[in-house]
């Protein structure tokens, strides 16, 4: 694994507190949670679209139970460098839209590491009547892919190009609008390209036709994203696979909305029941929510976990022993991929996580990441291309770097309630979806001392 740099840490916002942390020492609880209530953070995903649409918005909109992360920060500064005013208040946001017109016709604009600004901020920009900005993001966000969406507005009528690497960050966007028409866009590397693109289909000139030809990973977020544009009055249909789109011309008005608790998030809380043999209640968080990651709460029922959902939110309990033996495709949930590998060691047979080959291309190999972990601890595991599989074991305190990546650092931290003399580096990378993680993990028992470098 390459070396942090100083662009890596300026991804770190000032609203969570996090900077500078060089490790956490993990204790696990002294006993296992017993119907402990958690409340979980806004969802980053829905947080970003909401920000998005509200700014592009005929009028003001307010948002409440928006993420405070460093991904809503940074989208939040690159909209108010465009021009946007935008008043925050605790969890409250207030946006005055500009109807799709940015102000300042000229910006740079860093988004650190927040890979839905990278997919939803390029097309927003180039469905403008005219303006010039270049979007920059930390390395790790800079190599990230982006070429399938780049090509897709491109087809549409816009004009962005490279600044540097081919299909990479830093981008340089030229607004002129967008023409609509016939467009074909790959889905296969994630999702958040076809809604980037979704996103400022209204703003173009006449009706724009999309099509998936190899399908999408993880519909369910391009679910969302229909479902947001709608709130804001967009005009869109669709199949029932989400291979086809037609977006008609239009403008979103501004809403009052509140925002739904992140499921990738409370699929944590939960995992740490199930892990401690323990009972936790994430008390915001709907068992009909769109978001795929509530489907992994029937992985842990496979595990024999009891799961019980109702109007007073999710609760889990888990079981004196987790059970293994079988294969789960993680496709639709691939988030979870890694918090299921973490607490693989302690079931009692392997677990094969299949249909993530994708995930290898988020903060980073999430793959490559988790087995190495795994092995560092002493873990039997298995690579493959598209997944890995688990071999029950008993992990061995070591330090293990987080590879600047939220999820690895999340999921190890389970590991840290089962075994003594777990130590993660650069814990703050939580900060990007859940700058409360580690406050959480207090009110549920385990202790989280921080070494500052």
């Amino acid at each position: 694994m390459e070396k942090k740099t100083e662009a890596d840490l300026e991804a770190r916002s000032p609203w969570t507190g996090l900077a500078g942390i060089a490790e956490a020492e993990l204790v696990p609880p002294a006993k296992p949670p017993q119907g402990e209530d958690v409340r979980a953070p806004g969802s980053k995903s829905v947080s970003n679209r909401a920000l998005l649409l509200a700014a592009l918005a005929d009028g003001p909109s307010v948002i409440r139970n928006v993420l405070r992360s460093d991904d809503t920060y940074w989208c939040i500064d690159a909209l108010r460098r465009l021009g946007v005013t935008i008043e925050v208040t605790g969890d409250e946001v207030r946006v005055e839209g500009i109807g799709g017109d940015w102000p300042n016709r000229q910006a740079e604009l860093y988004i650190g590491a927040a890979g839905t600004v990278a997919r939803f901020l390029p097309g927003a920009l180039a469905a403008a009547p005219s303006g010039q900005w270049t979007l920059r993001g930390s390395r790790s966000l800079s190599a990230r892919p982006l070429a399938p969406l780049v090509q897709a507005l491109g087809e549409a009528g816009a004009n962005i190009r490279y600044a540097e690497d081919d299909g990479r960050l830093p981008l340089v966007v030229t607004a002129r609008g967008l023409e609509g028409g016939r467009i074909a866009i790959s889905g296969d590397t994630s999702s958040q390209f076809a809604s980037g693109l979704l996103l400022a289909s209204p703003y173009a000139r006449r009706t724009t036709h999309i099509t998936v030809p190899g399908g999408i990973v993880q519909q369910a977020y391009v679910g969302i994203t229909i479902d947001w544009m709608r709130r804001f009055g967009a005009n869109v249909v669709h199949d029932e696979r989400f291979g086809r789109f037609e977006v008609a011309p239009g403008r979103y008005t501004g809403r009052q909305v509140e925002i739904e608790a992140d499921a990738s998030t409370a699929c944590y809380y939960l995992a740490y029941a199930a892990v401690t043999g323990g009972r936790v209640r994430v008390t915001n968080l709907q068992s009909d929510t769109r978001q795929p990651d509530i489907r992994f709460a029937g992985v842990l029922e496979r595990m024999g976990c009891r799961v019980q959902a109702g109007p007073e939110g999710v609760e889990l309990s888990g079981p004196a022993r987790l059970a293994g033996g079988f294969s789960v495709s993680m496709r639709e949930m691939s988030d979870q991929t890694l918090t299921l590998a973490a607490i693989a060691p302690f079931a009692d047979a392997p677990i094969t996580i299949a249909d993530v080959a994708h995930i290898r291309h988020h903060e980073c190999d999430r793959i490559t990441a988790i087995c190495a972990s795994l092995r560092a601890l002493g873990i039997d595991v298995e690579e493959r291309e598209d997944g890995l599989t688990v071999h029950p074991g008993v992990p061995v305190g070591c330090a293990l770097p987080t590879w600047d990546d939220h999820r690895v650092a999340m999921s190890l931290a389970l590991i840290g309630a089962r075994t003594s003399g777990i130590r993660l580096l650069d814990p703050g990378c939580v900060s990007k979806t859940c700058p409360s993680f580690f406050d959480d993990l207090r009110r549920l028992g385990m202790e989280a001392l921080m070494k500052r470098a």
